[in-house]
């Protein structure tokens, strides 16, 4: 029996009931894809139904404030993805009269789409023959096909796209696709796929040479860089017990871009509260004096793909009005990235 045929069965038996599989809206397809990118199927899905909610069409999401597309994104990373969405959906409106490409040639020319996004769409929603090639799709193939050439090559790239296009099924590809992502997902997982009741088992060149903990190759990943990060939190008590601090927007194209936090003091290693004493002042752009306090007594160490940030907080407690304030109660209105989201959490001022 065929690759695609055994997939197809095996998807028809075993695929999960998730909200974009009840449609073919590329608006609703389209933002399910970009949603999951580098994310996991049950950490996305509440995301994508709360942006279902706010935003009901493309039209919609267009008109949003980029802060209020931030702010329901918060939590999910990658927030180059939002505001790609945003600018996306903005461009579908003014370039295509709110109507999405039907094709993946067209799809292409969207921001933040790229070949796997574009295949997706074409295939999901137009049953136009474009094998996708994301992370599951990877894994099988070289596991199946017993693939060695790296998948994050140039020239892997290329082989994988040849070979899904090669062994796909053309007359179904709309559930072919969805079909050996999700055997990727949940049947050849990353760790201890259950190879015992797999349809491919008996002629998986993986499991024949006992190669599934080595399949898919991957090229090394870039060297992490170590990042010291010092965030000043003022705080000003008045006298009616209403609490003030301070955020500021960050700017240019590095991490968490718009997002809001703290003021940030960053360092090229870890100081302590003396040093913080000589130049917070400057940080937070006025003469606040106040008692200075670190919230944890070891930095908090946020993990990114190619950054480790280690993170102190520093309290300063003043009694002096802040002339940029703004009303702790109001901090939940601002998008910020999960790092300062978790301390506020945590700090409950």
């Amino acid at each position: 029996m065929l690759f695609s045929r055994k997939i197809l069965i095996w998807y028809g038996q075993n695929k999960r009931t998730l909200p974009w599989r009840r449609t073919r809206n590329p608006y609703k397809i389209w933002l399910s894809e970009i949603m999951l990118q580098q994310t996991r199927v049950a950490q996305g899905t509440p995301y994508y139904l709360k942006f279902i909610s706010a935003f009901p069409t493309v039209q919609d999401l267009a008109a949003a404030s980029e802060e209020k597309v931030l702010k329901l994104w918060q939590g999910l990373g990658y927030y180059s993805r939002a505001r790609n969405l945003h600018a996306t959906a903005k461009m579908v409106v003014d370039n295509y009269g709110g109507e999405f490409p039907n094709n993946y040639q067209e799809l292409l020319k969207l921001k933040g789409v790229g070949d796997y996004t574009a295949s997706a769409i074409a295939s999901i929603c137009f049953d136009e023959p474009q094998a996708v090639v994301d992370g599951n799709v990877y894994r099988v193939l070289s596991r199946y096909f017993g693939v060695v050439t790296p998948i994050n090559s140039t020239t892997g790239i290329k082989y994988f796209k040849k070979l899904a296009n090669e062994v796909m099924d053309v007359e179904n590809i709309r559930d072919y696709n969805q079909g050996i992502m999700e055997f990727g997902a949940i049947q050849c997982t990353p760790k201890k796929p259950n190879c015992l009741f797999c349809p491919l088992s008996e002629s998986c060149i993986a499991l024949k040479d006992g190669k599934t903990d080595t399949l898919p190759v991957k090229l090394k990943k870039t060297k992490v860089r170590n990042r010291y990060f010092n965030y000043l939190v003022p705080i000003f008590s008045s006298e009616k017990g209403e609490k003030s601090t301070v955020l500021k927007q960050r700017k240019g194209k590095g991490i968490w871009q718009n997002l809001w936090e703290f003021p940030l003091l960053e360092t090229e290693k870890e100081v302590d509260i003396n040093y913080i004493e000589k130049g917070y002042n400057k940080i937070l752009e006025g003469n606040t004096s106040g008692r200075i306090s670190q919230f944890d007594s070891t930095p908090i160490v946020h993990k990114l793909s190619h950054q480790h940030l280690n993170t102190k907080f520093w309290i300063i407690e003043t009694d002096e009005v802040l002339s940029k304030g703004i009303p702790v109660a109001n901090l939940d209105k601002h998008p910020v990235p999960v790092l300062i989201a978790d301390f506020i959490k945590a700090f409950k001022f």
